[in-house]
């Protein structure tokens, strides 16, 4: 019986290390991809072709009752 409960609580350390060890290395790798995502720049200029594709609201001559039914039908 007690050779059972030794057994038990050895295969119990077991799992408990195993599943420790994964989470350590779980949690180090998000903490890794973490530090490389906050290194990038996000605002920085486009590199290369880049283009701007807005137009300001300012240009486009449309009255609001258009616009207002343009947002309802685009579903924003």
């Amino acid at each position: 019986m007690i050779r059972e409960w030794i057994k038990a609580v050895r295969r119990a350390s077991g799992v408990f290390f195993l599943f420790t060890s994964l989470t350590l290395l779980f949690y180090s790798g998000i903490v890794w991809f973490q530090n490389e995502y906050e290194k990038k720049h996000r605002y920085d200029e486009p590199e290369g072709a880049a283009m701007k594709v807005a137009v300001p609201v300012e240009e486009v001559d449309i009255r609001w009752l258009e616009r207002l039914l343009l947002f309802y039908l685009d579903g924003e």
